[in-house]
């Protein structure tokens, strides 16, 4: 039978891939030691993929297969979280270029193409290229489906010889990277991409692929990032009837006002949402260019006072006495820590238990807690207590968070806002190496700067605002309004006036906030809204 591509099973598909993706996030959380255990690259693949299957889910059902793939790796690329989650957006979309989506049949040799020009792609888009990672998985594959097709085998054979080379590259992974043979684990990364292949394998065949032994890691504890934000009181909402051409216009005047702006639409109908201080400035910015409508004005300090303190609590870690003092303005318990003394989970257990309410949501801001909270909060939720614990990795995910709690929601609607809110914030940070080692772009010496990206290693170099300006550049995406830098302890003078120059050349339509966070070891932490 030939291999042809229809909308109807395309669909599926992209449901099929952020449902494995779901099934194994926390294994491939897990897995992630390199090089560092951040244990968000199963998180940043699953968000990857449900922000395409969202955008084909939003497709019409009659809509050409060349739209509805447009859609879904639009959709990829726009919603891709971490290094992994860019790297899988670039082999879907770079997979997909070339082939027939009108209904023709797909050889062999058509598909070996899409995976070798899949593999180049992402080898192309990073700029240090290591071996023992989703590259050399992505690479194995394409080998595997070229070997396969020159042997004149049908093209859904090829897809399954592909994954089958992928998961064997997958299991030799330790072999090529020392940490991965330290830690016993396979490539965190590489796991994700077989993830996503064996389910292609399973849409074409209805075989579900027998997986590559691997070791169940154990994750190694290490200082995390944590990263923070402060946002204005009111959230305005509204929909507005525009021309599409005013919709710049718009954005300039919404965008001095406050942060977290987003205006999605077309074709004459757009959504507004905006955090503001002067909520009039806001209205009346869309009014200058259409008709807003259904407008909705939300004031978060009143909402945190009306609550009763005995229904819910809001527990937020944080670090840095700024930072602190931002979570307490926005209505939240804090539970402060440091490097040198972190958190324990009796210090934990103390607080869920000292909050004196029904129910309690978690904000932990760094990777190394969330776990621990979970535990905690197994004991409360035996006493009757209901707890949830949102899975935020930084501090500025936890305040974006705290801006869409609602007092007034019921428990897990809020949640599920409050988590959409954190998973959607791109954040990076500065710090200084206090140790060698090897990270995704290179080795570092002791006193090299590195620059984060979604809590991976991407940049080092020597100082601290060349690394800044590099780490904004690779967060800062088109979509991007509001740039914050938490400026940390000790940090020298000028730094506003340097960031703010370097963005004006950047995106000058960017508007910069700056607050001085008092964090320890991170000289900055980076936000984008």
């Amino acid at each position: 039978m030939g291999l042809t591509l229809n909308s109807t099973a395309f669909r599926a598909w992209t449901q099929l891939c952020a449902g494995a993706l779901a099934s194994a996030r926390a294994e491939i959380d897990a897995l992630n030691v390199f090089p560092v255990p951040d244990s968000d690259t199963g998180t940043n693949a699953y968000l990857t993929f449900v922000s395409g299957a969202d955008a084909v889910a939003a497709t019409g059902a009659d809509e050409p297969m060349s739209a509805v793939v447009k859609a879904y790796v639009d959709g990829l690329l726009t919603g891709a979280k971490g290094n992994t989650g860019v790297i899988l957006s670039q082999l879907v979309r770079a997979c997909f270029k070339d082939l027939d989506l009108e209904g023709g049949e797909i050889t062999a040799a058509d598909v070996a193409r899409s995976f070798a020009a899949a593999s180049d792609a992402a080898w192309a888009a990073v700029g240090a290229p290591v071996e023992g990672t989703i590259l050399s998985v992505a690479k194995a594959a394409a080998h595997g489906a070229t070997e396969s097709a020159e042997a004149g085998v049908d093209g859904r054979t090829v897809f399954g010889k592909a994954a089958r080379a992928a998961r064997e590259a997958l299991a030799r992974t330790p072999q090529q990277m020392p940490l991965l043979a330290r830690a016993g684990v396979v490539d965190a990364g590489g796991r994700a991409l077989v993830v996503v292949l064996d389910a292609t394998e399973q849409a074409l065949t209805g075989r579900v692929p027998e997986r590559a032994s691997s070791h169940v890691p154990v994750p190694i504890v290490v200082a995390g990032d944590d990263l923070s934000a402060d946002g204005p009181s009111y959230e305005v909402m509204y929909l507005l009837e525009a021309d599409d051409d005013r919709i710049a216009e718009l954005r300039a005047a919404l965008m001095p006002l406050g942060d977290s702006l987003v205006v999605v639409g077309g074709e004459r109908l757009w959504n507004v949402h905006v955090h503001v201080d002067d909520v009039g400035a806001a209205i009346e910015a869309g009014i200058g260019v259409g008709r807003p409508y259904r407008i909705a004005v939300t004031h978060f300090a009143d909402q945190i006072a009306r609550a009763p303190r005995s229904g819910r609590v809001v527990i937020s870690a944080t670090t840095g006495v700024g930072l602190t003092a931002l979570c307490r303005e926005a209505g939240a318990q804090t539970l402060e820590f440091t490097r040198e003394h972190p958190l324990t989970i009796a210090e934990m257990s103390a607080s869920l238990r000292e909050a004196g309410a029904d129910e309690v949501i978690v904000l932990p801001n760094n990777q190394r807690y969330v776990r621990q909270f979970e535990a905690a909060a197994q004991a409360a939720r035996q006493d009757g207590v209901r707890v949830a614990v949102i899975p935020t990795y930084a501090q500025v995910q936890g305040l974006a968070a705290l801006a869409v709690h609602d007092p007034g929601l019921a428990f897990d609607e809020v949640v599920v806002a409050m988590s959409s809110a954190a998973a959607h914030t791109q954040h990076g940070a500065v710090t200084v190496a206090t140790e060698p080692g090897m990270t995704m772009v290179g080795p570092c010496e002791v006193g090299d700067v590195l620059g984060v990206v979604a809590g991976d290693f991407a940049v080092v170099g020597q100082d601290v605002l060349a690394v800044a300006y590099d780490v904004i550049d690779r967060i800062l995406s088109p979509a991007g309004e509001m740039l914050t830098v938490v400026v940390g302890e000790g940090v020298e003078g000028g730094i506003e006036e340097s960031i703010s120059a370097h963005l004006r050349t950047l995106r000058p339509d960017v508007d910069l906030v700056v607050y001085d966070g008092g964090q320890e070891n991170y000289p900055l932490f980076i936000a984008v809204e």
